[in-house]
């Protein structure tokens, strides 16, 4: 057993991207059998690279880590969301052996043992079925429940890459929910193309599906991928009572100037967003969001306007994206009219206010001696110290020094610590 098991061909999978994209190579990971899955480069013979298309530049840096693989002797797959804008491109050109779109990665045992090259591209309907067993390497797991998006934002290329919102089961997801429980998994984040419509096609809504989640004895913390605000609901905001829901919410605003959601093609509005955000934040939730910065025609005064609705968001944390075009999308024709340098202040501007909240919210849990609930992710010795790291339920992290050691993935409480610029700190 053990000789057959060191002749098995060795794969490393390079992951490009969101959560999704995560999740979807967990599902190849569990599907080999035949094949031996390496965290190691170097080590590996054949190398799946899961692409992002999102931008032009997230296709450029794909081709930037194929060609870097050149001339190392190892076969190369390509696969993930970049398969339909320059998939058969680079199989024409020789720098990948195979090619095969999202619905094919349930294949990959058999797909890697073909002696022949092939492109093979998503039909854009096609929902997995594996259940997976384990999440490799990982503190807590992914769970996809839906793929594809109905929206039409005027930057995205991603619905024509993942197709039309389709959800999966909730027998599926809880199913699988319960097996990875019972190997020792106890947070989970939920995630998806436009997670917020799951159950669209059967009238069904994502409250329900949290609550019966929440059920499930093992789930110790839920956390919830990014929401879009139109989908928020009444129903929505009565799940949130729930202990096992994380107090951090993720929600896509893109952008604060009601001219520039328009132009995005948008479904949510500011003075909506403003309410919204105010209600979860009186919830004692702490709230992050998206925010795409130097799209066209976001002028100086257009930029005062957003600036200024920003900061009133009680917002604490932030993913800030310099707008990149996306070749095939209605953004992509308008004339780029925002200088590098201007977009890359504007930027940091809005970072700057998110951290002071962010800091802000944590002095005041510290002062108020507020409990946080941690899952142990990773350890480090410096000077002889064992630092441990993990984070909260409002996901800040925090690094704890402790006289006893902790083990990896444990959940503990920590009832005092001190809140820094960078992150919170404790010693138990």
């Amino acid at each position: 057993m053990i000789a057959d098991t060191l002749r098995k061909p060795k794969v490393y999978f390079k992951t490009f991207g969101c959560r999704t994209n995560l999740f979807d190579t967990q599902v190849m990971m569990n599907a080999l059998r035949d094949f031996i899955q390496t965290p190691y480069e170097e080590d590996s013979d054949i190398i799946i690279v899961n692409s992002c298309t999102v931008t032009n530049g997230a296709d450029s840096g794909v081709r930037n880590y194929i060609n870097r693989l050149q001339n190392e002797g190892k076969k190369i797959y390509f696969t993930g969301c970049g398969v339909k804008t320059q998939g058969e491109s680079l199989l024409q050109k020789g720098l990948v052996f195979g090619v095969f779109g999202h619905s094919f990665k349930e294949q990959i045992n058999e797909l890697l043992k073909q002696s022949k090259s092939f492109y093979l591209q998503d039909d854009l309907e096609n929902l997995d079925s594996t259940i997976i067993t384990d999440f490799i390497g990982k503190s807590r797991a992914f769970i996809k429940i839906q793929e594809g998006c109905n929206f039409a934002c005027s930057y995205c290329i991603i619905p024509s890459v993942r197709g039309k919102a389709r959800s999966f089961s909730k027998e599926k997801i809880l199913q699988q929910i319960t097996t990875l429980c019972q190997k020792g998994f106890s947070e989970f984040i939920l995630t998806g193309t436009n997670m917020g419509s799951w159950g669209i096609e059967s009238k069904q809504s994502i409250s329900t599906l949290l609550q019966d989640i929440c059920q499930i004895d093992g789930v110790k913390r839920l956390r919830l991928g990014s929401l879009e605000p139109s989908q928020i609901n009444g129903a929505f905001f009565e799940i949130l009572a729930n202990p096992k829901i994380e107090r951090h919410l993720h929600i896509a605003l893109q952008h604060t100037s009601p001219f520039m959601l328009k132009l995005m093609n948008r479904q949510n509005t500011y003075s909506k967003d403003y309410l919204l955000f105010e209600k979860l934040s009186k919830m004692g939730f702490a709230l992050g969001s998206d925010y795409i910065i130097g799209h066209p025609q976001e002028s100086q005064k257009i930029w005062e306007e957003a600036l200024e609705n920003f900061r009133a968001l009680p917002l604490t944390h932030l993913h800030s994206f310099i707008y990149s075009p996306r070749d095939g999308t209605p953004s992509s024709t308008l004339k780029r009219d925002v200088r590098g340098n201007i977009a890359k202040e504007r930027q940091k501007q809005l970072e700057v206010i998110v951290a002071n909240n962010n800091l802000a919210m944590r002095q005041k849990l510290q002062q108020s001696n507020t409990p946080l609930n941690i899952l142990i992710e990773s350890q480090k010795v410096v000077e002889n110290q064992t630092l441990y790291s993990g984070l909260d339920e409002y996901y800040n992290r925090i690094e704890i020094t402790s006289k006893m050691p902790i083990s990896k993935d444990c959940w503990i409480k920590v009832t005092h610590f001190t809140a820094k610029e960078d992150k919170n700190y404790a010693q138990i």
